[in-house]
């Protein structure tokens, strides 16, 4: 029969990827050959276990584990004691052997449609480090076509992994689908989604963030504020939209033509240039910072200046906003407390094992700096 060492791989496989074989004789650990082995045969001691740093280092078991874990609380000379015994022992602790004792693996899975905007990497960020605070690892499964079948496919994948529960960034419409059905038994958390009926919901308040923006720019003097849009099947772009028009018809001012892009500085580029030849325009509000970037590029190429002409307001607060030209006003999203209440509410549904609906909107703030001003005197 196979025999397993103390670090739980099969076959006696050390930590180190050597071969042992379950016995050590009383010289030392090794046998040599003609003892029952055959030639070629010299036996290596077994794996360490936590009683041998126990041991070692003159502590618990308990404490051994706790300095494993990472948890606090630990002597800080104590845990240097520990680690060097672990050093000296060639211990790793065994993380399939504690999940299966305790029933977890500590370990979050984070699905995300879109790799490439500010929000989702900088909300990616937030939630591995706020786990890896919490003591748990990030496994990320990018989905690069959000079709259904994406959509199933990376649960699908999710439910073969060792995960307790699971961070979804949802820029798209598909938790709507009867056919899309997460696993069985995790815990769930999704941003950027109208889905709180069903889930637990963790998103900036866009709707607020897109009030505050147009407000701004009204309250400057403008007659009206057109809006460059994010994609049409984006949660966040539609509630900037909604917001942009109920704030314009509150205000009985006439609705611009609807611009869209796809949050590229090039979508922006080719707006801008449709905004500069139009002379009526004099605010834009744009649904993300990036797309900014194009906007005024296509504006100072045809000549319009920025605040002078044309007011610009931005969204996201990208942490370059400050240094474009002119320093873009911009609405803030918080996106590492979005980030840090997806953790807290994942590993709320782990403790209670019981999943929470609802939605939590993260409340965002409008940064004015140099891109807005009153609109030019009319001649």
């Amino acid at each position: 029969m196979e025999d397993i060492n103390e670090t739980g791989r099969p076959g006696g496989e050390s930590a180190f990827g050597a071969r042992t074989t379950g016995g050590t004789s009383g010289t030392g650990g090794t046998r040599a050959a003609g003892t029952g082995r055959a030639a070629g045969g010299a036996r290596r001691r077994r794996g360490a276990s936590m009683a041998d740093v126990a041991k070692l280092a003159g502590v618990s078991a308990q404490t051994v584990s706790r300095v494993s874990n990472g948890f606090p609380g630990v002597v800080e000379s104590t845990r240097d004691h520990v680690l060097a015994a672990m050093k000296e022992l060639g211990y790793r602790p065994n993380s399939a052997a504690r999940a299966l004792k305790r029933g977890e693996f500590r370990t979050l899975g984070v699905i995300m449609f879109n790799l490439s905007t500010t929000g989702n990497m900088r909300t990616l960020e937030a939630v591995a480090v706020s786990a890896a605070h919490e003591g748990y690892a990030t496994t990320l499964l990018p989905v690069t076509v959000p079709t259904q079948d994406g959509v199933r496919g990376a649960f699908t994948r999710l439910g073969e992994l060792a995960v307790d529960g699971i961070v979804i960034v949802m820029e798209v419409h598909l938790l709507d689908s009867a056919t899309v059905s997460l696993p069985p038994h995790a815990q769930v958390v999704v941003v950027d989604s109208n889905a709180g009926d069903r889930y637990c919901v963790v998103d900036t308040d866009q709707a607020g963030g897109a009030r505050a923006a147009v407000q701004h720019l009204l309250g400057l003097g403008h007659e009206t504020v057109w809006h460059l849009a994010g994609p049409e099947e984006s949660f966040a772009a539609e509630r900037r939209v909604d917001s942009w028009r109920a704030v314009l018809g509150e205000a009985g001012r006439p609705v611009p033509p609807l611009l869209r892009g796809d949050w590229s500085a090039e979508s922006g580029y080719r707006a801008g240039l449709r905004i500069a030849a139009d002379p009526s325009c004099t605010a834009v509000f744009v649904a993300n910072d990036q797309m900014v970037l194009g906007l005024l590029r296509a504006l100072r190429e045809r000549g319009r200046d920025v605040p002078g002409d044309i007011s610009v307001v931005g969204f996201d607060d990208i942490p370059d906003a400050a240094s474009f030209v002119p320093p873009l006003t911009t609405v803030h999203q918080d996106f590492g407390e979005v980030g840090r209440r997806c953790v807290d509410s994942v590993l709320r549904q782990i403790r209670n094992n019981e999943p929470e609906r609802g939605t939590t909107l993260v409340p965002t703030r409008l940064i004015v700096r140099q891109s807005t001003a009153p609109p030019p005197a009319r001649s």
